[in-house]
């Protein structure tokens, strides 16, 4: 009997199938027994065509499976319902266990069921990988859920709450079905809510990726707790944002103790203020008292000698008395200096001619054992400062520096122009810019380390008992900070000191030296001239309406504000207010001019203060106000007076 040549069609479909080696592609007969084998699963079964056509492909399947009827059941779902999938265990011929991914499809012929396809997959890597791949994330959510001190949950693109830790539910106090589903802004404040701070959360974690952040957030309960919190963007292999993994901890008791640690430290800090104002007040008291009994003593003798008639030696006892009221002044000025309170005259001034008029004063105040040498910058720019005091920083550091070279040696006094870059000022305690150092270098004893860190202490020094007050640094360092400048020390024992005052450049040219003054007599008052004074210190009030009526002036007094300000409010002529700053009765001094200016227009105002009230009088004083330092000469004011009325 011929057989028909097989197509063309049907010898590419038997090729097709015969080098397909990944897959097992055979044929059942309706009853399940093998009708055909590829290489495919001759590779993945194990056994060759010989050994297996004609046999049940339930030989394939695990005993267990054989013997609960999943072969039969397979073809029967197969033939009924047009297809059988599955994956299960396999057995292959060696008796090893692979994955296998089934599909059985059935096959007829004119309606005739006349047999199935089956196609096995080995899927043995693929399932270790998913098994592992699901192991790791198990794990990582026995992790998740296993933080209890830290709200660990993951938001939905629009910050919806999709998953929920132990963590979270404790802290926040939520129940997982409670919360899941719930927008994330409900744990925020409702002033945070109200400022949008949830939806600036999740947009910076959306362009930055990132959003970290502390702030007060609200438990389930209404409770605060102050929370450290991290959102961070999660997005898919394509770049797609899919949500935010957001991680909140509570720091409610980190929060607390900073701040009592801060509240110690405050409470250190009040303490060493107290011990420094107790060194203050005892040295100031000490050096006082020496000064009062000079004072005191000097004026009782000065009686005595007067009621005894002899006068001719009230002149001792007189020159004593005010020697003893400078020092007490000078004293005061220099703690005044130090907590940068003092009155300053800043003018445009060159340190290196300042230094040059000083030579002398300065070489007879040190000794002719020391040798003082100068290194003055000859395009030395100009600074704005006080040049008296400038002066007397000076002095006080040649001294010092005296002090140190008990045997003699060099001192120098230096100047140099210094710019300082953004990265330099800071080292030095000051702003980028130009500045002017004067220095004064010795070469004493130097300082120890602890000596060195307490320098600028008032009333710290290492001279032996009344061989200085121990304010002279702490003078400097008030005056170079008050002028906007910094001063600085470089010392170690047996190198000797130096001591540099940086001031800030001032763009204009230096002021010529004032003429000394003369031994005139003061200027005398124009007929009418009218002074009105305004002090709590009746002494003081006293002494200065004496002094301008011996002069010719009308003087009239005030013991406050609102007394101060009724007389001006009348009619009567007042051509000057001369006024304290600090008054009492609720109205002081710089308040008590500004209603007589309103009154009027035009008035000259000059305050006289022991303590310069920047808050209250200024920084800078409008025309017509002028300011002047108590203690000063009766001369002196009587001067100031005559200039400020007739605009000098």
């Amino acid at each position: 009997m011929n057989r028909a040549k097989p197509s063309l069609a049907a010898d590419s479909y038997e090729l097709l199938i015969q080098g397909v080696v990944d897959y097992a592609i055979y044929m059942l007969d309706p009853t399940g027994l093998v009708v055909s084998w590829n290489p495919g699963a001759e590779r993945i079964k194990g056994y060759a065509p010989a050994e297996v056509i004609g046999t049940s492909f339930s030989r394939f399947y695990t005993e267990e499976d054989r013997a609960a009827g999943t072969p039969e059941r397979a073809l029967r779902t197969a033939a009924e319902e047009g297809r059988f999938t599955a994956e299960a265990w396999r057995i292959r011929k060696d008796g090893t266990r692979f994955w296998a991914m089934v599909v059985i499809d059935p096959i007829r012929r004119g309606g005739v069921l006349i047999g199935f396809a089956k196609v096995t997959r080995d899927m043995t890597e693929q399932r270790a990988a998913q098994l592992a791949a699901l192991e790791t994330e198990r794990r990582f959510r026995l992790l998740v859920q296993g933080v209890h001190d830290y709200a660990i949950y993951m938001l939905g693109p629009d910050g919806q709450v999709t998953n929920w830790n132990t963590g979270a539910e404790r802290i926040k106090g939520y129940a997982a079905d409670e919360i899941v589903g719930q927008h994330f802004s409900r744990f925020y404040t409702e002033e945070d809510a109200a400022g949008g701070v949830p939806h600036r959360a999740l947009e910076t974690a959306r362009r930055e990726g990132r959003y970290e952040a502390e702030g007060w957030r609200r438990r389930k309960d209404g409770t605060r707790f102050w929370a450290g919190v991290v959102i961070d963007a999660i997005r898919d292999e394509s770049g797609e944002l899919i949500g935010f993994a957001k991680v909140t901890r509570d720091l409610t008791e980190r929060r607390e103790a900073q701040i009592l640690l801060e509240q110690s430290r405050e409470q250190l800090f009040q303490a060493q203020k107290m011990e420094a104002l107790g060194q203050l007040t005892g040295g100031l008291a000490h050096d006082f008292n020496n000064m009062l009994a000079g004072i005191s003593g000097s004026l009782e003798l000065l009686r005595t000698r007067i009621a005894q008639g002899r006068v001719g030696e009230a002149d001792r006892y007189i020159s004593s008395a005010q020697g003893a009221a400078s020092r007490a002044a000078a004293l005061t000025h220099r703690l005044l200096a130090f907590a940068r309170r003092q009155t300053l005259d800043p003018k445009p001034t060159d340190a290196n001619r300042l230094i040059e008029g000083m030579g002398e004063l300065v070489q007879r105040t040190v000794g002719p054992a020391i040798e003082v040498r100068k290194t003055l910058r000859p395009d030395l720019w100009v600074t704005l400062c006080d040049p008296n005091q400038l002066e007397n920083a000076l002095l006080n550091l040649c001294i010092n520096a005296r002090d140190a070279m008990p045997g003699g040696g060099a001192l120098t006094v230096g100047t140099e122009n210094l710019t300082l870059s953004a990265e330099a000022a800071p080292a030095r305690g000051l702003r980028p810019g130009d500045y002017v150092s004067v220095s004064v270098t010795d070469a004493g004893v130097g300082m120890a380390p602890e000596v060195l860190e307490r320098a600028f202490d008032p009333f710290f020094t290492t001279k032996p008992l009344g061989q200085g007050t121990g304010l002279g640094l702490s003078m400097v360092y008030g005056f170079a900070r008050q002028s906007g400048g910094q001063v600085r020390i470089r010392s170690a024992p047996g190198e000797g000191t130096g001591v540099t005052i940086y001031l800030p450049r001032h763009l204009a040219a230096a002021e010529e030296d004032e003429a000394p003054a003369g031994s005139a007599e003061a200027p005398r008052a124009r007929a009418g001239e009218t002074v009105l004074i305004v002090d709590d210190e009746e002494t003081v009030r006293m002494l200065v309406a004496e002094v301008l009526q011996d002069l010719g002036y009308t003087a009239l007094e005030a013991g406050d504000g609102p007394s101060g300000l009724e007389i001006l409010r009348s009619p009567r002529r007042i051509d000057l207010l001369v006024t304290d700053v600090g008054l009492p009765g609720g109205l002081n001094g710089r308040q008590l001019a500004d209603a007589a200016r309103t009154a009027r227009p035009g008035l000259r105002v000059l305050f006289i203060t022991g303590y310069a009230e920047t808050a209250a009088v200024g920084d800078r004083l409008e025309p017509g106000l002028h300011v002047m330092t108590k203690p000063f000469a009766m001369e002196a004011l009587a001067a100031r007076i005559k200039a400020i009325i007739e605009g000098g």
